[in-house]
């Protein structure tokens, strides 16, 4: 894998819909995204190839999840206002997205990336046990 952040500047910027965080971190906190993104990928799918795109949709994603606004959900902020311009409140007092499990988070693209480059179909859905 090598991915770069040009490579996914590019990538991001011609593939995907949601792209204004992204395009408003600057250099490091994309590095940090694709360094998280790779990752994250590599150990949840350790026997499959991980495509460059992959890793550059998920970075994308991160970069949504963990923006200004994400980021004071997760600290427990209620909600939080600028006088009649702007005003924000989250849900029943959510703390938001934890930090622990970022699998959870993959999209299905990013599955559909890694299984054409590996020949296989990845799905978030798995069997489970039910009583009736």
């Amino acid at each position: 894998m090598a991915t770069t952040i040009l490579a996914a500047d590019a990538y991001i910027n011609a593939s995907c819909l949601d792209v204004e965080d992204w395009q408003a971190s600057d250099a490091a906190r994309k590095q940090r995204m694709l360094n998280v993104a790779g990752r994250t990928l590599t150990i949840a799918y350790p026997k499959y190839v991980i495509p460059d795109a992959a890793t550059y949709e998920f970075a994308n994603v991160l970069s949504i999840l963990y923006n200004d606004t994400g980021r004071l959900q997760r600290q427990g902020t209620a909600s939080f206002g600028l006088t009649g311009v702007f005003n924000v409140t989250f849900k029943d007092g959510s703390t938001g997205m934890p930090y622990d499990d970022l699998r959870k988070f993959i999209p299905q693209t990013v599955l559909d990336l890694i299984g054409a480059e590996n020949g296989v179909k990845l799905s978030k859905r798995s069997a489970k046990w039910t009583v009736m």
